[in-house]
Order: C-alpha cells, then structure tokens, then sequence
C-alpha cells in the first residue's frame, strides 16, 4: 500500500507542477494573442487553469474535481498554447524570421 501512496502523491505533484506551468504560461501571454488565435480570452483560461491549480492543491487525485481540471489544462496545452505560440512567433523557430522558408529567407526571387 505504501507503493500506491508514493505512486498517488507523485501523480498528484505533477498534477500540480503541469497545472501550473500552464497557468504561468497563460498568465504571460498577451492579451491581443487569444482574441487573434480566435480562443477565449485570457482572464477566461487564468480564472479555469488557476481554478485546476487550487482544485489539484485541495483535492486528492482521485476525487472529481482534479479531473476536471486537468482536462481543461490538456485542453489548454494541445489547442491554445500552440496557437498562441504560432500567432507571437514562439513556435520554436528559434530566431528564425518570418519570411525564412524550408531553405533560408525568401528574398521575393531577387
């Protein structure tokens, strides 16, 4: 049993931890971003993912509620964060300018 406990409060924490982060991440987005990438607005997904935050810090893993609040962190991570990122350029293209393609900068055929 003790194996199981471990296995929950390790669960619980990363809960916690991806809770989190994706509440941070959401906080430093800008605001201009969200109505841009066509998804709610920003004080929206900082009332539900601090809500999913305080809800994984009260409430034990197997309840309900944590449930709930880690789809809507999924939701957050795998539709709203990506299109944030593509519409402020933080998509990883690490420098890159918008006018780079597959091979290097486009120059308009000069």
């Amino acid at each position: 049993m003790q194996g199981f406990a471990n296995f929950m409060w390790l669960l619980s924490l990363a809960l916690i931890v991806f809770s989190g982060f994706a509440l941070l991440d959401a906080a430093v987005r800008r605001e201009d971003a969200y109505r841009a990438a066509d998804k709610k607005t920003k004080p929206f997904w900082l009332i539900i993912l601090g809500l999913a935050f305080v809800v994984n810090l009260i409430f034990n893993i197997l309840s309900f509620l944590p449930i709930i609040g880690l789809i809507a962190t999924i939701v957050y991570m795998v539709d709203v964060r990506p299109a944030l990122r593509q519409i402020t350029g933080g998509g990883g293209r690490r420098g890159g300018s918008s006018s780079d393609g597959p091979y290097g900068p486009y120059n308009g055929g000069r």
